[in-house]
């Protein structure tokens, strides 16, 4: 688990004051949900109080006066029913009221996981983030729907009803404040015992979802390597200590809840009726009167049953609001710039100024780093596995923050453009391209209002991906399901190409986009990034150098390191390392080894 075992009493606090903060703008439908729920109260108060005066004043006496006893019922009746109406109406405004702070809540949530850095996302499972975003708003949407209703309404009604005792008899009364100190114990014991078990039962369940997701992504690895056993199993595991978390909570929930509080109960009837018993040897005891403290202990206990039955809601909602502000207060956010609205990129000139970056902070992938990149000029990158190619191509588009040395466009350095400025003349495709939910047009135009169909369309050509577009039964209408899973690699690739010139960069940033593309896909779309190149800064990484001999400058990295730099010709007169990765590439060498060392 990376959560704390048990959250303290401040903590506790803390995080309920921060979710009733969420109700601020919602006060006047507040403020009438509370007028209703009085209401309501105020009604279960009377009641017995009818019921009293008629056992008292006319049943007891035989006193049956036909229009005072009419009068009674249908007080009584009226009560009931407009009683029933308000409760309707509070349950109605307590809903919407609870849905609505939660769609704010889920809202800032997914604004927040939109604004966090890939550090974050590189050491956090996807499952638990889906976990906080659903599964713990959801309880925390159930405090805000029965807790907080049940614990206001409670209060009226415990204080109502012991102003009703006082007033029938305020030694009685006084006798059962007695059992306020006991019920309050009860309360916190169980608060205190529920809170741990609580916190355990969050953490296992956001692990079955990360274990999931990703048993769900990887699924076709799962069945070619036959290791479906093996996932259940560890999903089994994870499963059975959320059912032991559960049970302890069970165990807690069936002692301290009905039974606890059934067993004072019982305390408070014998004290009541100890008290008339004894009363009736000196004195008549009035029926009415016991009927109505009977009624009024009786009601005074649902209350607190009730409150106690939520008290479960309670500690979930304030264990589920822990997991999501420790997710609102996460720190790892995207890099900041330091903007100048005036900045815009024009030529799309790069310069890497001797840069180094670490991940971790110890230990640094990319050591001293400079180059230059000119308008229209294609700068590949080569190197083996964890070279840093990537890393240099991460930083570039901003997806991690930098320390030493910098990074330039056009002169100024790259924390000075605002965020859309970046993103509007800088285009990435990936060795894996990302298809959305949709149709082939929004995948290439991607919700942009201001991009025409013939502007898609022309996309897509100049691209030479309408051939197989226009083949498929709805055209660029064509319903594209998650990831695009229904396309071959070089089809999504295409449609990715498109999406970059649609949006026309001026840097092109292009981070192994033809590596899972055929033979014949990767010629035609060779041409068209030809003419994509015209005009645009490009920053290539490569694994085929087939593909990039072209380049106006090759830089080959090693350990973090360009260890050498020029054009292929240039690199192959040299006789160093990519000449060696250029033999293995094409057969002269059999072992990597003996192209790194």
């Amino acid at each position: 688990m990376d959560e704390k075992i048990q959250l303290s009493e401040r903590e506790q606090r803390t995080i309920l004051f921060r979710l009733l903060s969420y109700t601020k703008p919602h006060k006047k439908n507040i403020a009438l949900a509370f007028i209703l729920l009085l209401l309501t109260t105020i009604g279960d108060i009377v009641l017995p109080i009818i019921v009293k005066i008629f056992i008292d004043d006319y049943l007891t006496p035989g006193k049956l006066a036909y229009q005072p006893l009419v009068l009674l019922g249908s007080t009584y009746m009226a009560i009931q029913i407009i009683k029933a109406f308000l409760m309707f109406f509070q349950f109605v405004k307590f809903q919407e009221l609870a849905l609505k702070i939660i769609q704010q809540l889920r809202i800032d949530v997914f604004s927040k996981v939109q604004s966090l850095g890939l550090r974050y996302f590189d050491q956090t499972p996807a499952g638990s983030i889906v976990s906080r975003v659903t599964n713990d708003t959801e309880a925390i949407k159930d405090m805000f729907v029965t807790v907080i209703a049940t614990f206001i309404q409670g209060g009226f009604l415990l204080i109502g009803i012991f102003i009703a005792m006082f007033i029938l008899n305020i030694k009685l009364g006084l006798f059962c404040v007695v059992l306020i100190p006991l019920l309050l114990f009860v309360m916190n014991l169980y608060r205190k015992l529920s809170s741990r078990f609580y916190l355990d039962m969050r953490e296992r369940l956001s692990q079955l979802n990360a274990k999931l997701s990703e048993s769900l992504s990887g699924m076709s690895i799962i069945q070619v390597f036959r290791q479906e056993q093996r996932l259940r199993a560890e999903f089994g595991a994870i499963n059975d200590q959320h059912f032991n978390a559960g049970m302890k909570n069970i165990k807690i929930d069936g002692l301290l809840l009905r039974p606890a509080i059934d067993l004072i109960y019982i305390v408070g009837l014998m004290i009541v009726l100890s008290y008339f018993g004894i009363s009736s040897f000196n004195h008549v005891v009035e029926i009415g009167v016991l009927y109505a403290f009977i009624n009024y202990l009786d009601r005074f206990f649902e209350p607190v049953n009730q409150m106690m039955m939520r008290l479960s809601l309670y500690q979930q909602a304030i264990v589920a609001g822990s997991r999501v502000f420790k997710l609102l207060d996460e720190e790892e956010l995207a890099p900041l710039q330091q903007e100048e609205e005036r900045l815009s990129i024009q030529q799309g000139k790069i310069e890497f100024k001797d840069l180094s970056f670490s991940y971790n902070g110890k230990q640094d992938v990319l050591k001293h780093i400079s180059f230059t990149a000119n308008p229209g000029e294609t700068v590949a990158l080569v190197g083996h596995t964890g070279s840093g190619k990537s890393s240099i191509i991460n930083l570039l588009m901003r997806f991690y923050e930098y320390e030493r040395g910098d990074i330039l466009i056009d002169g100024q350095s790259i924390r000075h453009y605002t965020k859309s400025e970046l993103r509007d003349k800088m285009s990435l495709v990936l060795q894996d391209p990302f298809l959305f939910y949709g149709t082939v047009k929004d995948n290439i135009r991607l919700h942009s209002s201001e991009m025409t169909d013939e502007q898609v369309e022309e996309a897509a050509r100049f691209v030479q991906a309408h051939t197989f577009i226009g083949k498929l039964e709805d055209g660029f209408d064509h319903k594209v399901v998650e990831r695009g899973t229904t396309f071959s690699s070089g089809q999504r690739q295409l449609i990715a190409f498109a999406r970059t010139i649609a949006t026309n960069p001026k840097i092109l940033v292009l981070d192994e986009a033809t590596a899972n593309i055929d033979t014949e896909t990767e010629e035609a779309i060779q041409t068209a990034l030809a003419k994509m190149r015209k005009g645009r800064t490009t920053i290539a990484i490569a694994h085929r150098l087939s593909t990039i001999q072209d380049a106006d400058l090759i830089l080959v990295l090693h350990q973090g390191k360009i260890v050498e730099r020029g054009t292929h010709q240039e690199l192959l007169a040299l006789g160093g390392l990519y000449h060696k990765m250029f033999l293995l590439q094409n057969g002269a060498v059999e072992r990597l080894e003996d192209v790194v060392n």
